[in-house]
């Protein structure tokens, strides 16, 4: 393998067909690392998460063709030391890891730890990936190739992940819940449906609505006071950009429920390789009583089972309603590597 680091954006815009296309291949193929997502985290650097950073992203070619891609940047940790990082990390990218063919997986690592070690101690001292799930290849492989070259290597795990594997129909996903919640949803869907004026619900399909949807989205998160807290106004154009780059994708899924055409609930999601993602949602205070939050989650969750997805993933947090509605969990996990 021939590697090379791409230290600019405009280095980095030069692979973005092989890029995406290297990352459907990928064992882990989540919508954090599709190319215009991470472009629009690095121009804010997560939404100005990290206030310094350098881009750090390393490819391996075989014949001219890129087979692996670490997307890193370089930042200091709250020690000083440089730190190799995933572009994407921490706080707002659920999911991370490498872009490598499974077949090349071993093999890329293992030279990609002798690559970076040509580079001095002043360059780097430790690997940092977090956010990798714990079914992730790079997991073990990683391990291996880090035990080979002598170096040190932690795995922590970091907070769980639930999801639903989603069955073929409405009622075979409402048996997989216990009688008790099983009503529920149906008692809250009917109680909605029932309710003057009734609920509506939708998904955000016209590019001129996006903005102010978005917007309301947004203030819809804000009457949550720890969600008000880390919307400040670099976060906000963080979110409007990820909402336009999931949306020209094709992968935004931005769905409301209405009653009286006043938005009680919301949530942002992507509909991407199969899976729908649920990244973030809000509630309006005013409608607590008729439980807007669990209806339209009802709504989208038979929605994807109608239109055979495979997984409805909640990402991370341990939200008792996730569990609720039939979650089990995965985790995160964060790999350290010290050279």
């Amino acid at each position: 393998m021939k590697f090379s680091t791409l230290q600019s954006i405009a280095d980095v815009h030069t692979i973005i067909d092989q890029w995406n296309t290297l990352l459907e291949k990928s064992a882990i193929c989540v919508p954090f690392l599709q190319y215009d997502y991470i472009n629009s985290w690095w121009q804010t650097l997560g939404g100005g998460e990290w206030k310094q950073g350098e881009l750090f992203v390393v490819t391996a070619h075989e014949d001219d063709k890129i087979i692996g891609i670490a997307p890193m940047f370089r930042t200091l940790d709250q020690a000083g030391e440089p730190v190799l990082m995933l572009l994407g990390s921490i706080e707002i990218s659920d999911y991370l890891d490498i872009i490598v063919d499974p077949a090349h997986l071993s093999d890329f690592l293992s030279e990609l730890l002798e690559y970076l070690n040509t580079f001095p101690m002043s360059e780097w001292v430790r690997l940092d990936w977090y956010n990798l799930l714990d079914n992730t290849p790079t997991l073990p492989a990683l391990k291996l190739a880090t035990e080979r070259m002598g170096w040190e290597f932690n795995q922590e795990q970091c907070s769980p992940a639930p999801f639903i594997s989603l069955p073929a129909d409405w009622d075979s996903y409402l048996n997989i819940l216990d009688k008790k919640q099983r009503h529920e949803i149906r008692r809250k869907i009917r109680r909605a449906e029932e309710n003057i004026p009734a609920s509506h619900w939708y998904f955000v399909e016209d590019e001129a609505n996006l903005k102010n949807e978005m917007d309301d989205f947004l203030n819809l998160m804000a009457q949550d006071a720890n969600k008000a807290i880390f919307l400040n106004e670099t976060m906000r154009a963080q979110m409007h950009d990820i909402a336009r780059v999931a949306f020209l994708g094709g992968w935004l899924q931005l769905a409301f429920l209405e009653f009286g055409g006043k938005k009680a609930a919301g949530y942002l999601s992507f509909d991407y390789a199969n899976h729908i993602w649920v990244y973030n949602s809000g509630l309006n205070a005013d409608f607590s009583q008729l439980s807007p939050g669990w209806v339209l989650l009802g709504y989208i969750i038979q929605w994807a089972i109608e239109h055979k997805r495979n997984c409805f993933d909640f990402m991370r947090g341990d939200e008792i309603y996730k569990y609720r509605f039939g979650a089990v969990d995965r985790f995160v996990v964060c790999a350290s590597v010290r050279r």
